[in-house]
């Protein structure tokens, strides 16, 4: 990779954290510096229906994450640094794989911290004719100018929305002032792709542009969870596809944190799930049973 082809990363400000590291020469708070790192590329059966349908969603699992949630599932390769170095060229051609194995999508699983690179990628399948519509699936702990950049290269925003209470954040994720930065990034999602537009298929109603917000209910923090959801559905009201999920399983790791040492209950959910349909909010809810780490991937370099 030349010295000069990103600027981006000799004062690296990608993320709502704004390390300024030059990830030429040190790996940024992400773990990762300026080379691209993938751990699996491959059909993933188990996001939202109207992304993976029947034939699944080509997803890009990248190796790092700028979070530092101690709940994390995926450690293996936010922290633990399971993935493959790749260059951009090679990037475009897992592209063209994923679409040739029938992916409704192309799916950037915390791609956050590799913007350049991929933007690059995408911008030269793009220029061949590339049809598939690109997912950011993201924490939304990004520097707003960040997104800003994607304007015309996404066209699927899929962002968590983890945190409004920025002390949760700080504790748990070691994110300091995440539900600001959360808000902004949701807002310029938004103002990009303002409409959900789907397309009928023969694998089901796949989207083809739009937000979904997805918030992950955890253990003990219903509240915060019911004044997410009042919050993105008065900001956005149908704008945006709200997806909340019932799969947070302890990994194992949690000693200092027995509060959410635990599996979310069923009545935690079910509450959860009345408050947002007394809103009218339209969007995702998951059967009993989704908490079960056998839904996470194999990280083992497929595909990459």
């Amino acid at each position: 990779m030349e010295r000069d082809l990103y600027k981006e990363y000799e004062e690296c400000i990608l993320c709502a954290r704004k390390c300024r590291v030059n990830r030429y020469e040190k790996t940024g708070y992400c773990k990762s510096g300026a080379d691209m790192r993938i751990a699996r590329a491959a059909l993933h059966m188990w996001e939202e229906p109207c992304i993976s349908g029947t034939k699944g969603s080509g997803a890009v699992f990248f190796t790092g994450c700028n979070m530092g949630c101690v709940f994390c599932q995926n450690h293996m390769i936010s922290s633990g640094g399971i993935g493959k170095e790749v260059s951009e060229g090679r990037l475009a051609e897992i592209f063209y794989e994923l679409a040739d194995k029938g992916a409704n999508n192309i799916n950037l699983v915390t791609g956050d911290i590799y913007l350049p690179g991929i933007k690059t990628a995408m911008k030269r399948v793009k220029e061949r004719g590339f049809k598939l519509p690109f997912i950011l699936n993201t924490s939304s702990y990004l520097n707003v100018e960040s997104i800003r950049s994607l304007e015309g290269l996404i066209d699927i925003y899929l962002p968590d929305f983890k945190y409004i209470r920025d002390e949760d954040a700080k504790r748990l994720s070691n994110a300091p002032g995440y539900p600001k930065a959360a808000k902004a990034a949701v807002d310029e999602m938004v103002r990009q792709c303002p409409e959900c537009i789907f397309d009928e298929t023969d694998n089901g109603s796949i989207l083809k542009r739009g937000v979904i917000v997805r918030h992950l209910l955890m253990p003990g923090m219903l509240i915060q969870a019911k004044l997410i959801v009042k919050y993105l559905h008065d900001r956005y009201g149908d704008k945006v596809i709200l997806s909340l999920l019932d799969q947070y399983t302890p990994n194992g790791r949690l000693e200092s944190f027995p509060e959410i040492n635990r599996p979310v209950s069923e009545t935690e959910y079910n509450s959860l799930i009345r408050y947002a349909q007394s809103l009218g909010v339209k969007g995702y809810m998951q059967e009993k049973g989704s908490a079960d780490d056998g839904f996470i991937p194999e990280f083992d370099l497929s595909g990459v």
